[in-house]
């Protein structure tokens, strides 16, 4: 089985496409509306923020890495971790990543990292000690598949213009504030100001754009989901390790909860789990659909669930 196929699927690249193909003509009614609007800034502007996704890109995995409180672990630190790690790597045809170890009892792990080369997977403590082996491989798989995908880049390119938008907002508010920006694009004291033009556009565009970018996300996870049963050839672990992540998740007091939360948008399952599941802005699709979804490839695969 060659890289390439994994979490393909026609319907989920159909959906991805079409999501991605919105958050472009979004973007494209975005600048034009800026480029109609204003006289300048915008190039200053997209330099600051292309600066930005510049370094977000470059820097990912070390602020990932250290926003989680993850520790890169040698062999010797982590023998069976490595292992099973760098097994599955070649299995998925990819380099050995990094590995990273988080010592939190909350059950997740995630992966990071601007391309194949440059990349690292994180484990929780509580997600090796609560799994068994096939279950990690399953999560590990999964993680390997957003490595493959190059999800890093693809949620890079994707933020781009919501990062735009977002600053725009600021930026028009503080002149609306301090008298930037004048009056209209002709200087008539009747028109609308430009800087509260500026605002509506932006708020408009980072809205919707920012729920293209959770849906392309939300496919994303199901295009990992599908890649970790295609590399272990066992649809039915990771279905088990989800449901057991979830439960467990549950269970772990609020106060660890919160210090990992600044990462749910990275892990297999974002902590608040129960609110997710049924929340629009969720960065993850619910358990219930990726279960069913799992379910549906492992029937494909004849395998028993």
């Amino acid at each position: 089985m060659k890289r390439k196929t994994y979490g393909r699927d026609a319907g989920l690249t159909l959906r991805m496409l079409f999501t991605g193909s919105l958050l472009g003509l979004l973007y494209v009614f975005f600048a034009l509306a800026l480029f109609y609007v204003l006289n300048a800034g915008l190039v200053l502007m997209l330099v600051i923020v292309g600066g930005l996704a510049f370094f977000q890109y470059f820097t990912s995995d070390k602020l990932a890495l250290r926003a989680s409180g993850a520790k890169v672990v040698e062999r010797d630190e982590a023998p069976a971790l490595h292992d099973m790690i760098e097994r599955l790597a070649g299995m998925a045809d990819l380099p050995k990543p990094r590995v990273a170890i988080i010592e939190s009892e909350v059950p997740n792990a995630f992966a990071t990292g601007r391309n194949k080369k440059h990349a690292a997977v994180a484990v929780t403590t509580g997600l090796w000690n609560r799994l068994e082996p096939q279950e990690v491989e399953g999560v590990l798989a999964h993680e390997l598949s957003h490595i493959a995908n190059r999800d890093v880049l693809v949620m890079t390119v994707a933020s781009f213009f919501a990062m735009l938008a977002g600053l725009l907002t600021r930026w028009g508010l503080y002149s609306g504030m301090f008298g930037g920006f004048g009056g209209g694009r002709d200087n008539n004291n009747n028109s609308v100001p430009v800087w509260l033009i500026v605002v509506v556009v932006s708020v408009v565009t980072y809205f919707l754009s920012q729920i293209l970018i959770l849906a392309i996300s939300r496919y994303r996870e199901y295009a990992a989901d599908r890649g970790s049963a295609l590399i272990t050839g066992a649809p039915e672990h990771l279905m088990s390790a989800l449901q057991k992540i979830a439960s467990q998740i549950t269970m772990i007091p609020q106060e660890d909860l919160r210090q990992v939360e600044t990462m749910n948008a990275f892990f297999i399952i974002p902590t608040n789990v129960k609110d997710a599941a049924s929340h629009i802005f969720s960065s993850h699709p619910p358990l219930e659909k990726r279960l069913a979804a799992l379910a549906e490839i492992a029937r494909e695969m004849g395998r028993p669930i």
